[in-house]
């Protein structure tokens, strides 16, 4: 016999919910407290099992009561099965329409259970508004009085009521959360959905001090399978396909309380976006959430707010306005300023719409992006480099065309290189997300760290500041201009007004980070030279191999243009320096450029936790390059290590 079909054997008779119920095996009226909380807290472990990317036929459908509530008599247990099918049916609904799920992230098939869809929303949530009144009762009539003696029993019955009624409040606000963010009033759904989470989220707490009252499971001897009443593991196994992965794990009531306090709390996060209005800032917001590698569940709901189904940011913008304002406060091109000659030219207008209208495209799939699994990011990131380089070529040619009758309008005034500077400035972000992102995946090899890190450090950094500051003085450039045809503005008023740098910020941070690729890039050349690090067999290793399949993807850029092997080769060439430098010398130079680092980093106004933890790792390198340098473990023959546990792209060196 084949031993998967052994394995999948049960001693026990498999029965459905009719059949259970014609057995007494499952109870469906006079359940016990005992009973309800258990019942409870395994359906929301099975929920979270199925949000971690199993099946629903192996996780919230192994509840048998979930097959058919109608005929479940308990109005508890009634209502919170309508509302966990009611939430399973609208997770499912957002997450497929978001399309920001792979086949590891979430099982969307629901193997022809029915949803509830016969009961309508407003009347689910009236019924566990029902329950929870119901049991609020209980929990007054057996709560303690003053000068009152009660016996054991009746304050155990008290606090189970405690515990049914915050499951029930629990899955009543997550229900009403999930709900608000159906409305068309998108902001105006979040800001009521974030209070329901925050209701939620307090009540965790109380039902993870009272997951001890709920029935566990119990051990049936014959074949050692933990059965609960009421859940059956292996009722669905025939609407599996036969090369279905048959064993799943449920996780236990302890961890799911936890995943959803994580839930919630990503959830509160996510209702945060409509706060960010221009489009830097909600991109910014996206790249940030997206490192805390959240659930699919949160992902989903981010892509929901800021994408819904009009098609319009937050409901009420229209994609091509949102990019036209985040090109404007970029670097405020001439045709967009209200003042310039091009402003109501409709040539012009017809160059920018055109434009505008294809930009729309790779923008979306840019924020789309930031929506997946941190894996997947780095695979969609190589492949939307060819929509950005695209779109680079086309922003040039209208940025000429623009130039030409600008020129001739307005002599003085240029509009080269800023619908392009935009473009390239996207495009250099997503390169340098991509070449990082190979850290935290784990996928670059100690041995390969020193032409990432240059790479890094000597060209897309470079490229990013420079596209920055250009930036930077052409949008002051403009203020400038626009304040000269200002009128009844006195000079004296002008002078004293110092203009703010828009861009300072992001330059400082760019900065900061080419000085601290530099010093890595150094130090992994002198651990080099030193034997310090762990190194291929000749035989079976090409650097050039490598370094082209690293940076593979950067092939289809025109600008910034892909630095080539050999080009790599001769600018980093040792031999061409009298004397030739030792490691020392690198040692002593890594010093100086993360002591540089962390100076610059230093002077960041309110810095988060991401600049902190990297001023943390400029400093210990720099105390791990002093010592190395004045000697530190001189003969040591042990290769150095890297600890990514302070930040997950830039490591803390060790010398063992």
């Amino acid at each position: 016999m084949d031993a998967g079909m052994l394995c999948n054997q049960a001693n026990r008779k498999v029965l459905n919910l009719e059949q259970s119920i014609q057995a007494g095996t499952v109870k469906v009226k006079d359940l016990t407290l005992q009973e309800i909380i258990g019942i409870m807290d395994s359906t929301l472990a099975c929920i979270v099992t199925w949000l971690e990317g199993h099946s629903l036929a192996q996780t919230v459908f192994t509840n048998l009561y979930l097959h058919n509530p109608e005929l479940v008599e308990d109005r508890c247990i009634r209502s919170f099965s309508l509302c966990v099918l009611k939430m399973v049916d609208m997770v499912r609904e957002k997450i497929n329409r978001a399309l920001v799920f792979e086949e590891e992230d979430f099982q969307p098939m629901t193997y022809g259970f029915k949803l509830a869809t016969n009961v309508s929303d407003l009347r689910v949530g009236g019924m566990l508004k029902e329950v929870e009144e119901e049991y609020l009762k209980r929990i007054k009539s057996t709560r303690i009085r003053k000068g009152e003696e009660r016996d054991a029993d009746t304050e155990i019955e008290h606090q189970q009521c405690v515990a049914v009624q915050s499951r029930i409040k629990f899955c009543r606000m997550l229900y009403s959360a999930l709900m608000a963010f159906n409305k068309k009033e998108v902001k105006q759904g979040v800001i009521e959905a974030k209070k329901h989470i925050q209701q939620a989220g307090q009540l965790l707490a109380i039902i993870k001090n009272t997951v001890h009252y709920g029935k566990q499971s119990t051990t049936d001897t014959s074949d050692k399978d933990k059965v609960l009443m009421g859940f059956e593991p292996l009722v669905n196994q025939r609407l599996l396909p036969p090369t279905f992965p048959r064993y799943c794990k449920i996780v236990s009531r302890e961890e799911a309380i936890k995943y959803l306090l994580g839930l919630t709390s990503r959830m509160d996060k996510v209702c945060d976006v409509i706060e960010y209005q221009q489009f830097q800032n909600t991109l910014d917001f996206f790249i940030e959430f997206s490192k805390q590698s959240p659930c699919v569940l949160s992902r989903t709901l981010l892509q929901m707010i800021f994408w819904p189904q009009n098609k319009k940011i937050f409901g009420v913008e229209l994609m091509q306005d949102f990019i036209k304002d985040g090109i404007k406060n970029f670097l405020c091109p001439p045709v967009l300023a209200p003042k310039s000659s091009l402003y109501n030219n409709p040539q012009a207008k017809d160059y920018v719409d055109v434009l505008l209208s294809h930009m729309i495209r790779p923008i979306c799939l840019l924020y789309q992006i930031h929506g997946h699994n941190r894996a997947r990011q780095r695979d969609k990131l190589a492949h939307i480099l060819e929509d950005l380089a695209n779109l680079q070529d086309e922003a040039d040619k209208v940025d000429a065309a623009l130039h030409t009758m600008l020129a001739k309008q307005e002599p003085g005034r240029q509009h080269l290189a800023c619908f392009g500077s935009f473009v390239l400035y996207h495009t250099l972000r997503v390169m340098i997300q991509y070449t990082l992102s190979g850290f935290e995946l784990e996928l670059y090899a100690p041995h390969e760290y020193h032409y990432v890190f240059w790479y890094l450090c000597e060209f897309l950094y470079g490229w990013l500041i420079s596209t920055l500051t250009r930036a930077e003085s052409f949008l002051l450039e403009q203020e400038s201009i626009a304040e000269q045809q200002q009128k009844g503005r006195s000079s004296k008023k002008k002078n004293k007004k110092k203009k703010a740098r828009p861009h300072e910020r992001d330059i400082t941070i760019a900065q900061a980070l080419q000085n601290l690729c530099n010093g890595f890039y150094k130090a992994m050349v002198g651990l080099s030279l030193d034997n310090k690090l762990k190194r291929p067999n000749p035989d079976f290793d090409n650097e050039q191999v490598r370094y082209e399949h690293r940076f593979a993807p950067f092939g289809n850029v025109l600008t910034p243009p892909p630095v080539q092997y050999q080009q790599f080769q001769e600018m980093t060439n040792l031999s061409k320096y009298s004397p030739p430098l030792t490691a020392i010398d690198f040692y002593m130079s890594s010093c100086k450029y993360f002591q540089q680092a962390k100076n610059i980093f230093e002077t960041i106004v309110n810095p988060g936790e991401e600049i902190l933890s990297l001023i943390k790792v400029a400093k210990t390198n720099f105390v791990v390059m002093k010592l190395i340098f004045g000697g530190h473990k001189k003969d040591s023959t042990q290769p150095a290590s890297f600890d990514f546990t302070t930040h997950r792209t830039f490591p803390v060196i060790k010398i063992n």
